[in-house]
This record gives C-alpha cells, structure tokens and sequence, in this order.
C-alpha cells in the first residue's frame, strides 16, 4: 500500500514480516533530480508502484533492494530511506 504525499509505502513479505518504507527524504534530495528515482516525487507517479520478482518497483525500472529492505524492517520496523 502506497501513500503517495507522505511518499510511504507498507509492505509485507511472505514471512509476515510487515513495515513501512519511508522515502521522503530521500526523494527531496536534489541529487536524486536527474535520476531514476526523480519522477517518485510526483504523487501519482509513485502511487503506480507495484511488486516485479520480489522487488518494490515503479514502471519506470526504479526499483529498491528486498534484502536492505527486509533487514531494516526485521531490524526497526521500518526503513527510512536517506538521502546520499
């Protein structure tokens, strides 16, 4: 489940393991402009995320790491992507 203005989703893998990705810092970065991450910050480019082999993926082929992913959200409950 996406929420496309705080730019966070929910996610839950098949072990039940379940949290939030947070990526609003990392979409505010000035860096991430000119990438392909650049078109997330639109609010209905974001909320057409969708799962590609195991991968939260956008239809652009910006897609973020289901190991990283899983670890933080084991780890914290979360996984607030940062800028950088």
């Amino acid at each position: 489940m996406a929420d496309s203005e705080a730019k966070r989703l929910h996610v839950t893998f098949v072990d039940g393991t379940e949290g939030a990705v947070e990526l609003d810092a990392f979409l505010k970065d000035a860096a991430v402009e000119s990438t392909v991450f650049g078109p997330l910050r639109d609010e209905a480019y974001f909320g057409l995320v969708g799962i590609s082999l195991g991968a939260v993926r956008w239809p652009n082929g910006a897609d973020l790491a289901p190991d990283a992913m899983y670890d933080q959200i084991r780890e914290h409950g979360r996984w607030v992507v940062g800028p950088g």
